[in-house]
C-alpha cells in the first residue's frame, strides 16, 4: 500500500480536493439542499479514484522516460518497486471504481464520467506533442469543483465554473514552475513543455500570467457570489501564496522549486477552502 501511495503521490491530493469540497458545499448552500453524507463520501471517493487512475497511468506511460531522467529514475516503476503491469491494472481498477461510484450519485455524473476520465488520463500523452500540456493537467484538476457541484445539484452554474477556471490557471501555472527542472532533459528527449519551448525566464513570466488570471477568477467568484469577509480573507491568503511561490523561484536558481510547488500551493488551497467553509457555515 505504501508503494502504491508513493506511486500516485497521494499527498498531492491536497491540491484539488479542497476545491472539490468547495464545489460540494457551494452547491449545498446555493441550492438549499441538506447535507447528504452518502453523496459527500461518494464525491470524495470519485476524487480519489480518478486521481489515482490518472497518476498511475502517467507513471505507466512515462516509465521509459522516467528511467532516463536523473530526477525521476528512482520512481517506483523504473526502480522496480511496482511493475508496469501492476500499475496498469491499478489504473484500470480505479477507473472502473470511479465510474461505478458516479452510478450511485446521479445520471449526469455517470454519463459524464467517461469524458472526465478521457481528460485526466489523456493528459499523460500531451507532453509528446504540445507545450500546452500544463493546461491539460490544469483542465483535469479543474473538473473538481464543477464535478462536486454536479454531485449535489445535477446542474451546471456559473459560480463553480469560475472556481474551475481559477483551478485551471492555478495548476497550469505551478506545473510550469515544476517543469523548469526538466527543461534540458525535455529538449534532449524531444518532449514538449513551456520551459522547453520558451526558456526558464519566459516560462516563469507565462506562469505569472496564468496565476494573475487565477487570482482574477477567485476575485470574480467572490463578487458574483456576494461572499462575506471570511471569503475575502481566504482569497487574500490564496493570492499571497501565488506571489510567494514566484518570489522563491528564479531562472538561475531552482533550489526552492519543491517549496514553491508543494508547500505554497498546498497552503493556498487548504487555507482558501477553510475560509470558504467558514463563510458558508456562518451564512447558514
Amino acid at each position: 500500500m505504501k508503494n502504491y501511495l508513493s506511486l500516485i503521490k497521494f499527498s498531492h491530493t491536497i491540491f484539488a480536493m479542497p476545491f472539490a469540497i468547495i464545489g460540494f458545499f457551494l452547491a449545498q448552500s446555493t441550492s438549499g439542499a441538506s447535507f447528504d453524507l452518502k453523496k459527500f463520501i461518494l464525491m470524495l471517493a470519485c476524487m480519489v479514484f480518478a486521481r489515482s487512475a490518472a497518476m498511475a497511468f502517467n507513471r505507466y506511460l512515462d516509465r521509459d522516460i522516467d528511467a532516463k531522467n536523473p530526477r525521476t529514475k528512482m520512481r517506483e516503476i523504473p526502480a522496480g518497486i511496482v511493475s508496469a503491469k501492476s500499475a496498469l491494472t491499478f489504473t484500470i481498477l480505479n477507473s472502473v471504481f470511479f465510474i461505478a461510484a458516479t452510478w450511485f450519485i446521479n445520471p449526469i455524473c455517470f454519463f459524464l464520467s467517461p469524458l472526465a476520465l478521457l481528460v485526466v488520463l489523456g493528459y499523460s500523452y500531451t507532453k509528446r506533442f504540445t507545450a500546452l500540456c500544463h493546461l491539460v493537467l490544469g483542465l483535469g484538476l479543474s473538473l473538481a469543483p464543477i464535478g462536486a457541484y454536479l454531485v449535489v445539484t445535477g446542474e451546471f452554474a456559473l459560480l463553480p465554473v469560475l472556481f474551475s477556471l481559477a483551478v485551471l490557471t492555478w495548476v497550469s501555472g505551478f506545473d510550469i514552475i515544476y517543469a523548469l527542472q526538466d527543461e534540458d532533459f525535455d529538449r534532449s528527449e524531444h518532449l514538449h513543455s513551456i520551459p522547453q519551448w520558451l526558456g526558464k525566464k519566459n516560462a516563469l513570466s507565462f506562469s505569472s500570467f496564468l496565476h494573475l488570471f487565477s487570482a482574477a477568477f477567485i476575485i470574480g467568484a467572490g463578487i458574483h457570489g456576494s461572499f462575506s469577509w471570511f471569503y475575502w480573507l481566504g482569497a487574500t491568503g490564496y493570492c499571497a501564496m501565488l506571489v510567494y511561490q514566484h518570489s522563491l523561484v528564479k531562472p538561475n536558481d531552482l533550489s526552492k522549486v519543491n517549496i514553491a510547488f508543494m508547500t505554497a500551493n498546498g497552503i493556498a488551497s487548504v487555507v482558501f477552502a477553510a475560509f470558504f467553509l467558514a463563510d458558508t457555515f456562518f451564512r447558514i
